[in-house]
């Protein structure tokens, strides 16, 4: 669907022709000094023989097209309260990536980085705010690009908080900063999967990404402007998954906004939707969110080739304010999902092989810092939570999670260069 450049090279080549060459001169100098000059099918023959039982003369040493591997990396939403907010300015300027680098490995190791921009950018003009409306600084989207993420699924409860200006404004903040987005749209014809091409071994791969809400918090999409933000509907998301593929997507992945907060319970939407999903054998991924605590990943029956789907229903908070403070002590804690992508051979199908899951969480006291838990356990002293509050939270997310999916103790490591996208 999308042609660029290969940005990886197939490895491959003839070797021994020079060995071929030199070894056919030899034998035809022989047979010619035996023959002295004469020539006869049977000279012929015995020439060709030589050359063809010669090790390795015929043989053309091309090796087998290698599988292509790639990672897909999602998080969970980040959410810029005041206070957080406040903990970017307290050098000053404002700067979100101290708050953010414990992250950074995990998020610069993976192939393709998804995160989850929740709250749509200040439109110009307009002063930031946290909750209940939000409005984020623009600088959270520098920060957020120079981390590393791919792009950003924008569709949420909170997508109209500053109406159809902050929609735009949100695009355009992510547009400026080379991220892809999707879920929300500045005219009608926006309003389609973002694609991601990763070149890997000769071949190129599109991911198409497709994003949706639940609903808007009691308020409305934009009048006159029906396609500007994607609301949860089963029917679209298939057509457009089948579209997709139609257009050359070999992947098709979902986020899906949806749930009751603070519950690791599911409700009859998540689990409708996400079966009849993965019944239509379209879609290959779903990475969910909303709840702003962990929610179980299960692989569901039916997806491509009818042999499962993956689903990750609520990945928790990736940066918050959020704690047992105001709303619920899971609230500090995310997931970053890992999905292994294998294609086997070109011309094969490209499919999620595995789906890992790492814990992170923020530690308010020290200013907001987002750790990967495993991180945090190795070396507690780098934050201001004891150990064993970084153990119950470990327990937490692994509790909630489940144990279909394994977790993932070390970052991905990048199999090839960034993707390239376009609609």
């Amino acid at each position: 669907m999308n042609s660029y450049g290969s940005n990886g090279s197939l490895t491959g080549a003839a070797r021994g022709g020079a060995r071929r060459a030199r070894l056919a001169l030899t034998i035809a100098g022989v047979v010619a000094l035996a023959c002295a000059g004469c020539t006869s099918p049977a000279a012929e023959s015995s020439e060709a023989t030589a050359t063809a039982s010669a090790p390795g003369a015929t043989r053309a040493s091309v090796e087998p097209p290698q599988p292509v591997k790639f990672t897909i990396a999602a998080a969970g939403d980040i959410l810029p309260h005041d206070p957080l907010n406040q903990s970017a300015a307290a050098n000053g300027d404002l700067d979100y990536t101290p708050l953010l680098a414990g992250l950074d490995p995990w998020v610069k190791g993976a192939d393709l980085a998804l995160c989850h921009m929740e709250a749509p950018v200040v439109p110009p003009g307009q002063e930031p705010s946290g909750y209940p409306m939000f409005a984020a600084p623009r600088k959270l989207v520098t920060d957020v690009a120079e981390q590393g993420w791919d792009g950003c699924s924008t569709a949420s409860n909170h997508s109209v908080d500053r109406g159809f200006d902050g929609i735009t404004a949100t695009l355009d903040a992510l547009d400026e900063e080379g991220l892809g987005h999707v879920g929300t749209a500045r005219k009608k014809s926006e309003r389609t999967p973002q694609v991601y091409t990763l070149a890997r071994e000769g071949r190129e791969i599109d991911v198409a990404h497709l994003s949706a809400t639940y609903g808007l918090n009691g308020l409305v999409v934009p009048e006159g402007k029906p396609w500007s933000v994607d609301l949860l509907d089963a029917d679209r998301i298939i057509k457009e998954a089948k579209q997709a593929r139609r257009d050359g997507a070999e992947l098709v992945v979902v986020s899906m906004h949806a749930g009751v907060e603070y519950t690791e319970d599911l409700t009859d939407q998540q689990e409708t939707v996400t079966k009849r999903l993965a019944a239509s054998r379209k879609v290959d991924l779903i990475i969910g969110h909303h709840a702003h605590i962990p929610q179980r990943i299960a692989r569901l029956d039916g997806g491509p080739d009818g042999k499962g789907m993956w689903v990750a229903y609520g990945l928790g908070n990736m940066i918050s304010n959020q704690s047992s403070e105001c709303c619920d002590a899971r609230t500090s804690n995310g997931v970053l999902m890992t999905a292994t992508v294998t294609q086997a051979a070109p011309g094969k199908p490209a499919r999620v092989t595995a789906v890992k899951w790492t814990p992170t969480t923020v530690d308010r006291a020290a200013g907001h810092r987002l750790r990967a838990l495993r991180d945090a356990l190795s070396d507690p002293g780098k934050g201001t939570l004891p150990e064993a509050e970084l153990r119950a939270r470990y327990a937490a997310v692994r509790d909630a999670v489940g144990d279909t999916a394994q977790e993932r103790t070390k970052p991905p490591v990048p199999t090839g260069k960034p993707p390239a996208f376009s609609r």
